[in-house]
């Protein structure tokens, strides 16, 4: 009998899916190319935590007394340290030398060189020019209130910050994402900082009950309108905010609450700002990125990494764990990920091909950076948490490396907010399809763990509209007092309740909100700009709003937080397994079963269903929450903790019975089966 051959180790990730064999041989080259380079950068000697550790290397450091400065310039013929301490002129005592490995310089200065707070920079030499430069690993940039100018800014304070809780074990339950901007979250018009986020909207989000926050616009970046998504400094946290101890406080005080915090990740380019940035670093276009064309993302004016250079790797796989060691974050959202899976960056593709996930047009190299940056944050932290912002589909981002994916821990369900808006946009509430919904609902490949969300920033970005501005209009400016009973506000209300309660619990391992959002938020988002005359009146969160007794946001805002509270309660999302029980599209009906709890959902914009049959397992049931209650501003047509009694199908034992509900038009419940 011949000997059973031993399973590769990426087999697992084609048992998930049938039309994966087809592509086995790329497969396998993928895994096989992630195996080497992990080899080729840890030589075998070290993990990829202990390689992950350019910043304690490059940069600005005081160690043993003096203060010591490195730098990788490898088209350099000559760098500078300027700034208060050289009265910003070239001054052969500051300059650097080279360390005698490539591409390195370093400098070594008396601890009284520089103090806490100075300014300094780089001017760079090169053949046939020189500019000025922020170091690449600073890890403290600011910007000149007049002169516009960003420089880079020694951070040493006398007493360094001293964290309470020291390790915060992490988020054990399936993560309830709060998303938020620290500039933004504020209610006057202006740049909101990290001490009031602390001190006036954290409060807000642990009150909410969610439990992982979730933080935008973190890193570095020149332009407040890029939304943080055009990064210049990649290790430093962003000075209009306030200071690292500002932020390490935040943090801090997040654990303290028990909660998670993560942050965005931008990864996927980089601003091309020469000054403030890495483009043209050592006057060359390829030192951190590609070449031309490749090398610029033109549909968002920045910059391409050069995922398969060893000192790109290097950069980014220590970025990745600097902010893990620096300010105890919990993990990463990354984001855009699609731009940098593909050299065409996912512009005008439908990817409804699989020869799409294995063609020439996959940057193979992007796909082993985020295998390695996967291992690399887990090995640091082995209870981060990472998210892949991925609109394309890309088989096996969240799955294990080690059988052959990507290493992921969630990926987000961006098709279902595009699926409410197509719904709201094209079709008239009447006409909603049951079927179709929930296969966009629970459309999802079972070995990789989800999170979904009915809305995020984006959606509330100015161009788009919040599903609630979409269900309403204009009369949320008019009709949103309590004692204002206006049919299109209720009409909205209802929906907005129902669109978040199914996205919520039929969500695959997560869920996630953005801040105001959960209590029906009245505006978009804009940012100062010229086109709106610099104005922050778009970029701030009316939370006053929700605090008012006399308008209906609160109510909304009441809702969410109870719906959140069961959630947690009940651990939904920590049972993946959803039954389907009902489905009818033309009573506008569905009905399913998750962690023990019955929800049932009735779309219906007219017709309340009396006696309703729905087929259920055997028992008595007992209503926990709806979404027609008075205080969620409904019409209070169910009654709270109502019993019902699964009766016997006719001329049948079996153990399936029928429940009859009473359903109301645009209302949702969930029943929990009593033992």
């Amino acid at each position: 009998m011949a000997p059973r051959k031993k399973p590769k180790p990426y087999q697992p990730l084609i048992d998930t899916d049938p039309y994966l064999e087809s592509f086995r041989e790329i497969i396998a080259g993928r895994f096989e190319k992630i195996l080497q380079m992990e080899k080729r950068l840890t030589k075998g000697r070290q993990s990829l935590a202990d390689f992950a550790s350019g910043h304690e290397y490059f940069g600005m450091h005081f160690r043993e007394n003096k203060w010591v400065l490195r730098e990788w310039a490898p088209n350099a013929t000559g760098i500078y340290l300027i700034g208060d301490l050289s009265d910003w002129q070239e001054r052969q005592a500051f300059a650097l030398k080279s360390n005698g490995k490539p591409g390195e310089w370093e400098i070594r200065l008396p601890a009284d060189a520089l103090q806490h707070m100075d300014l300094y920079r780089l001017r760079i030499h090169w053949s046939g020019g020189c500019g000025d430069r922020i170091p690449a690993y600073a890890r403290r940039v600011v910007q000149d209130p007049q002169s516009l100018i960003f420089n880079a800014q020694i951070w040493q304070p006398p007493q360094p910050y001293e964290w309470r809780i020291k390790a915060f074990a992490g988020q054990q339950e399936p993560p309830l994402i709060y998303e938020a901007h620290i500039g933004m979250a504020q209610e006057e018009g202006k740049i909101g900082s990290y001490r009031e986020f602390t001190e006036k909207v954290l409060p807000r989000i642990v009150a909410a009950k969610y439990n992982t926050l979730q933080l935008m616009a973190v890193q570095e970046h020149p332009y407040y309108a890029s939304f943080g998504y055009h990064v210049s400094n990649f290790f430093a946290a962003s000075s209009r905010f306030g200071t690292p101890d500002d932020l390490k406080a935040l943090v801090d005080a997040a654990h303290a609450a028990g909660l998670a915090v993560i942050i965005d990740l931008v990864h996927s380019h980089a601003v091309s700002n020469e000054v403030e940035g890495l483009s043209r670093f050592d006057g060359t276009l390829y030192q951190y990125f590609h070449d031309n064309p490749r090398g610029l993302h033109s549909a968002w004016d920045s910059r391409c990494f050069d995922y398969g250079k060893i000192q790109v790797l290097h950069f980014l796989l220590s970025n990745c764990r600097f902010w893990l060691d620096e300010y105890h974050f919990d993990g990463f959202r990354f984001d855009g990920i699609t731009s940098m899976l593909y050299f065409h960056h996912g512009l005008g593709m439908a990817f409804t091909d699989y020869s799409e996930y294995f063609n020439d047009s996959v940057d193979e190299d992007a796909l082993t950076y985020l295998a390695l940056a996967n291992k690399t944050i887990h090995q640091v932290k082995p209870a981060a948490v990472t998210i892949a912002e991925d609109v394309s589909g890309m088989p096996g981002l969240a799955f294990p490396v080690q059988q052959g994916g990507y290493g992921f821990d969630f990926r987000l369900a961006m098709g279902i907010p595009d699926y409410w808006i197509k719904l709201i946009k094209e079709r008239p509430d009447e006409d909603w399809p049951m079927g179709n919904l929930w296969h966009e609902l629970t459309n999802r490949r079972k070995e990789e763990k989800t999170i979904s969300y009915a809305e995020s920033h984006d959606q509330a970005l100015v161009g788009d509209q919040t599903l609630i501005f979409r269900l309403v209009g204009a009369d949320m400016y008019d009709h949103m007092s309590c004692a204002d009973n206006h049919l299109r506000v209720e009409r909205g209300m209802a929906i907005h309740k129902l669109i978040r309660m199914i996205t919520s619990t039929t969500a695959g391992n997560g869920y996630l909100n953005f801040m105001g959002n959960e209590f029906g938020h009245p505006e978009w988002i804009d940012f100062p700009r010229p086109g709106n005359n610099w104005s922050y009146h778009y970029a701030r969160r009316q939370w006053s709003l929700a605090e008012r007794s006399s308008l209906k946001y609160g109510l909304l805002a009441g809702f969410d937080r109870d719906l959140i509270a069961l959630i947690k309660k009940h651990r939904v999302l920590a049972f993946p397994d959803i039954r389907l029980w009902h489905e009818h599209s033309e009573d506008k009906v569905l009905a399913f079963e998750r962690a023990g709890l019955f929800f049932v959902f009735c779309f219906h914009p007219t017709c309340s269903h009396t006696g309703y049959v729905i087929q259920a397992p055997a028992g008595n049931y007992q209503m926990l929450f709806d979404t027609d209650r008075f205080e969620y501003g409904g019409h209070g047509r169910l009654v709270p903790n109502q019993l019902h009694v699964a009766q016997p199908l006719e001329f049948t034992n079996s153990k399936i019975k029928n429940l009859r509900l009473y359903l109301p038009a645009r209302t949702a419940l969930i029943l929990s089966r009593l033992a």
